[in-house]
């Protein structure tokens, strides 16, 4: 596990205030949550401190690159909580069709504009399940020739792992359930939700 990980297993009584999260009573949330928008922006402070500990003197302006669509939240909150220098890019990929299982299939559908050749580029991850498509990132991204590359994970499910990865800066572990908030989706949906939330598929 990186250092630092937090173990939610699950995390719903762990928030600081020990309250349920008012919209998940509302009727309206998919399913039980699991990580708090308190427990997020907490951790994100806590990676950022690490991440610019990390790239101190480094030389240029470090490269975050936003794995869309579901890292774009994670990658907003964790660009303004750091300090060192920065430049945001975005790369996208698809292993998910419609539905709760991936497809084992990774395509690009869009690459960095940014010339990453000599740079320190820092992926950003939602969450890394399988490994296929943060495997396949790594391979890609590698083509570029960056002088370093390291990635950071919102959230990580070992239990799903089918290709081992390295995770460099991790936020939270979490069981093996599909999960929805904060840039997680479900064929769209749910992304908007401040918090990280188990899918009731029942």
């Amino acid at each position: 596990m990186a250092r630092g990980t937090h173990d939610l297993r699950p995390a719903r009584w762990l928030s600081d205030s020990g309250a349920v999260d008012p919209l998940e009573v509302s009727g309206g949330l998919p399913g039980r949550l699991l990580v708090s928008r308190e427990q997020i922006a907490a951790r994100i402070a806590e990676l950022a401190t690490e991440i610019d500990a990390a790239y101190a003197g480094a030389a240029g302006p470090l490269v975050l690159l936003c794995v869309l669509k579901g890292s774009l939240f994670f990658t907003a909150d964790l660009a303004r909580a750091l300090s060192i220098p920065l430049e945001i890019d975005a790369i996208a990929v698809r292993s998910y069709g419609a539905g709760t299982e991936t497809s084992g299939t990774v395509q690009l559908l869009k690459d960095v504009t940014t010339p990453l050749g000599g740079r320190h580029v820092l992926m950003v991850e939602d969450v890394i399940d399988t490994g296929l498509t943060t495997s396949f990132l790594y391979e890609h991204v590698e083509r570029h020739r960056p002088a370093s590359l390291r990635l950071v994970s919102l959230l990580d499910k070992p239990g799903r792992r089918r290709r081992a990865v390295r995770i460099d800066f991790c936020g939270f572990v979490l069981p093996d359930e599909f999960v929805v908030g904060y840039g997680l989706d479900l064929d769209e949906r749910y992304r908007n939700l401040p918090g990280v939330h188990a899918l009731d598929q029942s």
